[in-house]
């Protein structure tokens, strides 16, 4: 992939503290032709699939949940602010090897994941139909699938006998009923779209205002 001096910086959303230092990166992420966009069809595919796996440990692995090329959210992240977004400069840039992913190239990775379920541009459709617009440059990292967190929701409401039980969206993601189970500290729009699934379902039921939702399950 091509890697141009004036590429944009990458930012993730979802925590405001990452320390490059515990993730443990594959061994490609050290070559620099992982950093080149390579021309056969399928060497190409084989290193999207690795971009792939790496971008999904690296967000499992911080609990980061948005992806943003934007160069200008960029450079507004500190590490020590609360706004959710940690400068994710050393996921596409290897210092050691001074290569870095440019921006067409991390879309197309991006668009790779979507079309595999594992990523979801902001305000939906594909990369080209986003870049048209001047968008495509944000998108939702499922390290897991809302239908993913959907199934770790109901088999909590089933092991802690919550069926019938109305329950806040805080209280799901920030009670101490819910710290230790996987979705304790979700991000709040995932968990929605982890409701949407059951709500669809007849598992539960959605009721209040944006501020104060509670959910009901069955």
């Amino acid at each position: 992939m091509t890697t141009p001096a004036t590429a944009s910086t990458t930012t993730l959303a979802g925590s405001s503290n990452i320390s490059s230092n515990t993730f443990d990166f594959p061994r490609e992420y050290h070559f620099p032709p992982f950093f080149t966009r390579q021309t056969n069809v399928n060497t190409h595919r084989a290193q999207l699939e690795k971009w792939s796996s790496l971008i999904l440990a690296y967000c499992a692995h911080h609990k980061l949940y948005k992806l943003s090329l934007s160069a200008s959210a960029a450079t507004t992240t500190n590490n020590d602010n609360n706004n959710g977004e940690a400068n994710a400069e050393d996921l596409f840039h290897n210092r050691k090897l001074n290569r870095r992913l440019s921006i067409a190239d991390a879309r197309e990775v991006l668009e790779f994941m979507r079309k595999e379920g594992r990523a979801e541009f902001v305000g939906g459709g594909d990369s080209s139909s986003n870049a048209k617009e001047g968008g495509g440059d944000v998108a939702w990292i499922y390290w897991k699938t809302p239908e993913e967190w959907a199934k770790e929701l109901e088999s909590w409401v089933d092991e802690t006998a919550q069926k019938g039980t109305v329950l806040t969206v805080y209280e799901l993601t920030q009670g101490e009923a819910t710290r230790g189970s996987a979705f304790h500290g979700l991000d709040r729009d995932v968990l929605q779209k982890a409701l949407q699934v059951l709500v669809k379902r007849g598992k539960a039921q959605i009721f209040g205002q944006e501020d104060s939702q509670g959910v009901k399950f069955f």
